[in-house]
């Protein structure tokens, strides 16, 4: 009889957050598989679990997976856990998730808190349709090109964001989606948590003239769908390349995007996109 993957939620920042039934899991699991274990030993030295804990990140290797799989097919019991909130949400653990399905292992989930969920709550945006986007690409091209797929989204759309990063991101994020409401939401469940409310534009004025720590959720509201600059599919392609090519986009990229979001073909679009190219040079 094979064992069990406990899918385990921890605290975001909180520990009084911890639920009973997940000390009574890690306590009581053969093996616990943490993101990072030397961030993950801090709660379990807090809650005085001694149970055995090994890595599972990204970056493990092909061996790593191999052994927690050989360890569930001989009956062992393994609580997956990730650095804070519901493991295999923007992190690896959706990998070994999948590979034990596929496998007929059994999956149990300890449910628990969710910094995506935490902050759309807290936004004061709709909550009743929603798209998790998590982390968008590092590289400015590819982000970019998100960010255009989701031109015409309608849900609210929850983002992940390094602070790092935070003000690249939402300087694109004005730049391509327009100046919508937002809220930021940062260290949710710590003594320092806080929540800003307003636009994307009031929001890029303040991370340009302040730093911003700790980690950083991003609700963003969906598109207007009574807007009329994006009213429906017959929209004006010619009109979307050059909204493209203004934002930045090279002339594969506007004429990609704008042949979706209209009915014209893409090599007609892409040639209209050559042309004003030139003659803006």
């Amino acid at each position: 009889m094979t064992g069990t993957l406990y899918v385990c939620a921890t605290p975001i920042g909180n520990l009084d957050d911890v639920s009973f039934r997940l000390l009574q899991t890690l306590k009581t699991v053969d093996l616990i598989a943490a993101e990072d274990t030397r961030h993950s030993l801090q709660l379990l030295r807090h809650f005085s679990i001694p149970t055995k804990v090994v890595s599972y990140h990204q970056h493990s290797s092909r061996a790593q997976s191999d052994y927690l799989l050989a360890e569930l097919l001989a009956g062992k019991n393994i609580a997956l856990i990730s650095d804070a909130g519901t493991p295999g949400i923007s992190d690896p653990g959706e990998q070994i998730i999948a590979t034990c399905i596929l496998r007929a292992i059994k999956v149990v989930v300890v449910p628990g808190p969710m910094a995506g969920v935490a902050a759309l709550v807290l936004s004061g945006l709709p909550t009743g349709r929603f798209a998790f986007e998590g982390f968008l690409p590092r590289a400015e091209k590819e982000r970019r090109e998100a960010l255009a797929t989701l031109l015409t989204e309608e849900r609210t759309m929850v983002f992940y964001e390094a602070p790092h990063r935070l003000r690249e991101t939402v300087a694109d994020m004005v730049r391509i989606l327009g100046d919508r409401k937002c809220a930021l939401a940062r260290e949710l469940t710590k003594v320092y948590e806080e929540v800003k409310r307003g636009t994307l534009h009031e929001l890029l004025q303040e991370v340009e003239t302040s730093a911003v720590r700790g980690e950083c959720v991003l609700v963003v509201a969906g598109a207007d769908k009574d807007a009329t600059t994006l009213a429906s599919a017959e929209q004006d392609g010619e009109a979307l390349v050059a909204m493209f090519l203004a934002q930045g986009f090279s002339p594969a990229q506007a004429s990609r995007h704008a042949a979706k979001m209209s009915k014209m073909p893409r090599p007609e679009l892409y040639a209209l996109a050559l042309r004003l190219s030139k003659d803006k040079k």
